[in-house]
């Protein structure tokens, strides 16, 4: 009998093509946005939470200024290389690697680049934290080592001539704050536009340049086996006691990496829900649109249903058949919109790569929003043909057959 129904709602939707495809048009729009855009946030997730994971748990980053979060901001005490020491020092702590950054135009021949993030790194053995941190592989070149002062490698975009005009290779010169540093090695790249055309010096280098003992952040490695958050505490108990400030008054900030992970994730699910919010508007809209045409069909088919009636149709039939056919709009809306989802996503995930060198814009696919899409858009399409099945099922065979 349902098969029957299901049959007949795909009938007539083909008798009322035009009227039906406008219909579709609005489950369509609304489905393909809400698809697109969750799997569009579930792709950004899935490449931050795998950058984390290759980060490891066992790492906690400290940056000057106040928590992330809290209700005030201070950062008038930077980050120095005492305080390096002092977390050195800190019970847990197995290695701390500093970091110093900034922005600079570089100089390539008669070239120049403005806004280059240029990053001071350690050549000790805290060097490696900083390089699984931002995952820095060589493509050509060696890497710095200890004894290197102006010595430099070069990010993807630099040797594949996105910056220049002319591919910057190793044994090249960049001019750098008005000193000459010759180029050891290339990067892979990353697929963050900012680090593809960053500059990787030595920190001591930097610092000398600039005549300061300031660091843009840490990272500290626990020991294998320590809490990172007990570690974290730790360091924050020693940085405040070194400082002098009182708890809550912390000048600088201290997180996880599953704290981070986690920040992130909150963020991301709060703009995701609000943007598939106003996607969800369109549904709405769609589910009026399937309402006024179901509304329409029950006075078109005003004799049909005196007829059905008359031949023992009971009223729970006749509101089966016009539910299942406004479910059925609703489906093939969802159906579409899918497929238009999936197609847009991957047009982002595709402009994304190529042209503004990003991985980040990555399309990602649960098996439950797929089903969930097309569940939706079925349930729209029912809800919305509730008040015309029950119209059309109440209709009396004699007024029915009257009708003209």
């Amino acid at each position: 009998m349902i098969k029957d129904y299901f049959k007949l709602a795909l009938e007539n939707i083909s008798h009322r093509k035009v009227r039906s495809w406008l219909t579709i048009i609005g489950i369509v729009i609304g489905i393909a946005a809400v698809v697109a855009l969750v799997s569009l946030a579930q792709g950004v997730q899935q490449v931050i939470t795998q950058e984390f994971e290759q980060l490891g748990v066992d790492k906690i980053i400290i940056t000057p200024g106040g928590a992330i979060g809290g209700v005030s901001y201070q950062g008038t005490k930077p980050l120095t290389a005492h305080d390096v020491d002092v977390v050195d020092r800190v019970k847990g702590v197995k290695l701390v690697a500093s970091y110093y950054l900034t922005f600079e135009s570089i100089h390539f021949k008669n070239d120049v680049s403005y806004g280059n993030a240029v990053t001071g790194m350690p050549l000790d053995n805290t060097r490696k934290i900083i390089e699984d941190t931002n995952s820095y592989k060589l493509t050509s070149g060696r890497d710095l080592i200890e004894g290197d002062k102006y010595k430099c490698l070069i990010g993807y975009d630099f040797a594949s001539g996105n910056v220049f005009t002319k591919n910057v290779i190793p044994g090249d010169r960049l001019m750098i704050a008005n000193h000459t540093f010759e180029v050891v090695g290339t990067l892979d790249r990353i697929g963050n536009p900012t680090d593809d055309s960053s500059v990787i010096v030595p920190i001591k280098t930097l610092q000398e340049i600039y005549g300061t003992d300031e660091v843009s952040g840490m990272i500290a490695q626990t020991v294998a086996g320590e809490d990172p958050a007990a570690v974290a505490d730790n360091i924050k108990r020693t940085m405040r006691r070194d400082r002098n400030l009182k708890e809550g008054n912390e000048d600088f900030s201290i997180q996880t990496t599953a704290e981070y992970l986690q920040s992130f994730n909150t963020i991301l699910a709060v703009v995701t829900g609000i943007v598939v919010g106003i996607a969800l508007i369109s549904l709405i809209v769609g589910g009026v649109g399937i309402m006024n045409t179901m509304y329409t069909a029950t006075l078109e088919r005003t004799n049909e249903i005196g007829i059905m009636k008359a031949v023992g149709a009971k009223n729970s039939d006749i509101m089966q058949i016009f539910l299942i056919e406004s479910g059925v709009i609703g489906l093939l809306g969802g159906i579409l919109g899918i497929i238009i989802g999936i197609v847009l996503s991957k047009i982002v995930e595709f402009i994304g790569k190529n042209f503004l060198g990003t991985t980040l814009l990555s399309a990602y696919f649960q098996w439950y929003l797929i089903l969930g899409a097309l569940a939706f858009a079925f349930l729209v399409g029912m809800s919305s043909g509730v008040m015309p099945a029950i119209q059309a099922s109440k209709m009396k065979p004699v007024d029915a057959l009257r009708y003209e």
